[in-house]
């Protein structure tokens, strides 16, 4: 916005940032949420269940024609493969294993340039929520918690949930089967509809419009070079946090809208879907308090779920948290509990080497003349580490629904 005094700059933003921001979220996206509550509406008519199943599946591929136009048949190309894998293996107690082979098969394929890159990395967000859901599939038919494979179509259905298909967060078949019942509309329904579409425009205009310019002009702050080096990269760190707290509060609103999201306790019906806390994340206590709250799902895999299950099954203290000296654990000191924990430790320096492969000094990105410097730099160092980090976290969440 060049050089503006304070006041001219507030008179610019309001005019050449926060309305055209959010008038381009609006537009990115309201097709997607009128499709959303189109669906939502066509549940609670008591139609047959083939025909939800086929109204979703039509939306979600709609969804996905408008965000990826006909590069959607790599989605539709793993879905087709994952339900040919669940069909093959019907009779098998393994049919997780098999599938999480061939799903990841498929994900490093794309990864290798299977395809053009650029249309690829669009999609890797819709791919790996097709993945999970169909992985989690397999493992709930190995465990018994879905008696039979299910039918095409509601298989389908469930893949191409509309509320997920785009911008996730990652739901269960059961939850999913839960969504099409349609539940009655009900104000608390709308209120969360409401308030998450408002958060998630909020942090897109912090992102595009308040974070880049975040000193001076939001905080008068002034200093020297470095002083001023580390503002920088605190603004940029900003925006990049709220453009994730955007993507995930417009997960909760296209989700919730769409009808899944909610827990229900006796006869009380909460839609309380989370996907993330900002202000635990910006104003955190710890850092422990930062992993777990960006994205709260995935937390639960990873410290609830596969570190807990872990503590259960080899009943040692391999926590996140140190046991406290009193615990029920039998395993305490053993040898193979220290190396467990020491290899815990070895994935979390991985991960934050791998984040700090981003801080690299000798690469002056910032002075980029493209509005994507950033975005570039950071895609070629994590491409020059072959997205190992993402992998990882992947084959974590694999491990998790094995021992689950």
């Amino acid at each position: 916005m060049g050089s503006f005094s304070r006041q001219e700059f507030f008179h610019e933003l309001a005019e050449g940032c926060l309305l055209p921001t959010a008038q381009q979220g609006l537009e990115q996206v309201w097709q997607l949420l009128v499709i959303c509550l189109l669906c939502r509406l066509l549940w609670i008519l008591g139609l047959p269940s083939y025909v939800k199943h086929l109204s979703t599946v039509a939306g979600g591929f709609y969804a996905l024609y408008l965000f990826f136009e006909l590069h959607m048949v790599w989605v539709v190309l793993l879905s087709l493969l994952c339900y040919l894998i669940l069909f093959l293996c019907r009779h098998s107690s393994n049919r997780a294993t098999f599938l999480s082979i061939t799903v990841l098969i498929y994900l490093l394929m794309g990864e290798l340039h299977m395809m053009d890159t650029t249309t690829w990395h669009k999609m890797r967000g819709s791919q790996m929520v097709v993945a999970m859901k169909a992985i989690s599939l397999a493992f709930d038919l190995d465990r018994g918690v879905v008696t039979n494979v299910p039918s095409p179509v509601e298989f389908m259905g469930y893949i191409y949930f509309v509320g997920t298909v785009i911008f996730g967060p990652w739901i269960s078949f059961n939850s999913y089967r839960e969504a099409i019942e349609g539940r009655k509309l009900s104000f608390s329904w709308i209120w969360k509809v409401c308030v998450s579409w408002v958060k998630s425009q909020l942090c897109l205009v912090i992102s595009n419009c308040v974070a880049p310019y975040l000193f001076p002009y939001f905080i008068p702050i002034y200093g020297d070079k470095l002083l001023h080096n580390w503002l920088l990269a605190y603004e940029n760190a900003l925006s990049f946090h709220f453009s994730n707290y955007f993507v995930g509060y417009l997960s909760e609103t296209s989700t919730t809208l769409a009808g899944a999201g909610f827990t229900e306790e006796k006869d009380n019906l909460k839609w309380d879907m989370t996907v993330a806390r900002p202000l635990h994340v910006e104003f955190p206590r710890s850092m422990v308090e930062v992993a777990t709250s960006w994205n709260l799902p995935m937390s639960r895999w990873l410290s609830t779920f596969l570190r807990r299950r872990l503590a259960d099954i080899l009943n040692a203290c391999i926590l996140s948290k140190q046991c406290q000296p009193n615990c029920t654990h039998k395993s305490k000191k053993a040898p193979w509990v220290y190396i467990i924990n020491i290899a815990f430790s070895v994935l979390a320096v991985f991960h934050l080497a791998y984040l700090g492969s981003l801080f690299n000094s000798s690469v002056d990105y910032m002075d980029d003349d493209e509005e994507s410097g950033v975005a570039n730099h950071t895609i070629q160092k994590w491409s020059e580490l072959s997205w190992a980090s993402h992998w990882v976290t992947f084959g974590c969440w694999v491990l998790y629904r094995i021992i689950l």
